[in-house]
């Protein structure tokens, strides 16, 4: 049993920089590459402004790219090539802080500063859980933190991309022994149609629901990705905002499969 008092948690967010055609790749079609990144960007945005307004002791970006950080942060070049790998990697580079570890993705923009903390208060209780696991509705899962970020070596034997990702996660952080606090399932952003969703569920000021709004309005059946693209010029245009795309999205400051 945990009776000591940890430092406070650190939160790393796993990233990819918002490049077309390497991210959001599930968008295309209907989006296109540049609209894909456009959103990917400002999930990306607003996660980092959740966390950066979370009790976080320590925020840190893992990215694979070249993204600028917010104020205040760390960042450090995502190591590997299987997910895996990178994610347990991410947690072994943050280890030297000594302090609880949690992970999340780019892909729930819809979380807030009070959901982050929601992640974090169980690994800084003294008597609190080895580790805090959130499932994704997908299969997969959006948050792992750990009391102890060695803990995040079993990471490298499980297949990840598969519907039982975040089951198999879940069992071997039991089966390793480890006591784990399970927080409410999300919905994280790989199609167009989790994009709305997602999208519906956001906090006024949204910079994901903002791009969503611009950059799909007019996918339906049978329209064409330019046409989208298109609109959405149009819609900026008439509100004098820059276009959100990858170059020009604000840091205003991967659910994981």
């Amino acid at each position: 049993m945990n009776t000591y008092a940890p430092r406070r948690p650190q939160i790393l967010v796993l990233a990819k920089a918002p490049v077309p055609g390497r991210v959001k790749t599930r968008l295309c079609p209907p989006c296109t590459p540049a609209q894909a990144a456009g959103i990917a960007a400002a999930a990306l945005s607003d996660t980092l402004g959740a966390v950066t307004a979370s009790g976080a002791g320590a925020r840190v970006l893992v990215v694979d790219g070249r993204y600028p950080a917010p104020p205040g942060w760390t960042t450090l070049a995502q190591r590997g090539g299987p997910l895996g790998d990178r994610l347990a990697n991410g947690f072994a580079d943050t280890r030297a802080l000594d302090a609880p570890a949690v992970l999340i993705g780019m892909d729930t923009p819809q979380l807030s500063a009070g959901q982050v903390d929601a992640a974090l208060a169980p690994l800084g209780a003294a008597d609190g859980p080895d580790a805090v696991f959130g499932p994704a509705v997908d299969g997969g899962w959006w948050v792992l933190g750990l009391r102890d970020p060695g803990h995040a070596e079993l990471l490298r034997t499980i297949p990840t991309s598969t519907p039982d990702t975040g089951g198999r996660t879940l069992a071997a952080l039991r089966h390793h022994g480890l006591r784990v606090h399970l927080l409410p399932r999300l919905r994280d952003v790989d199609t167009a149609a989790d994009a709305r969703a997602v999208a519906a569920l956001c906090p006024p000021g949204s910079r994901f629901a903002a791009a969503v709004a611009a950059e799909m309005p007019a996918l339906t059946a049978g329209s064409h990705p330019a046409h989208g693209r298109d609109l959405a010029a149009h819609h900026r245009g008439g509100s004098g905002r820059r276009p959100m795309n990858a170059a020009t999205m604000p840091a205003r400051t991967a659910g994981i499969r």
